[in-house]
């Protein structure tokens, strides 16, 4: 258990952040079930619109440090590319 102030406040800062970034990782997954299921019903508009949805958080999560910009780039490919077989 921390012992001086500043670690305390370290602890409290910890926990919160860690809730935020739960919260953040959360939302991208659900952007890109959002794509794939989109993806798996064939509608090709559709998922080109919840792409365009998926990408911005995607970017501003990778740009938040929260998901590695690798990581992101990796994701969105994959997802343009389920879409590009769609035609």
């Amino acid at each position: 258990m921390a012992n001086t102030v500043q670690a305390k406040k370290r602890a409290r800062q910890s926990e919160v952040r860690r809730a935020r970034n739960a919260a953040h990782r959360t939302e991208l997954r659900n952007q890109i079930k959002k794509v794939r299921a989109a993806v798996s019903t064939k509608d090709k508009p559709a998922a080109q619109k919840a792409f365009r949805e998926a990408a911005s958080v995607i970017d501003r999560l990778a740009g938040k440090g929260i998901v590695h910009k690798n990581a992101a780039a990796r994701y969105k490919s994959g997802l343009n590319q389920k879409i590009r077989a769609l035609a």
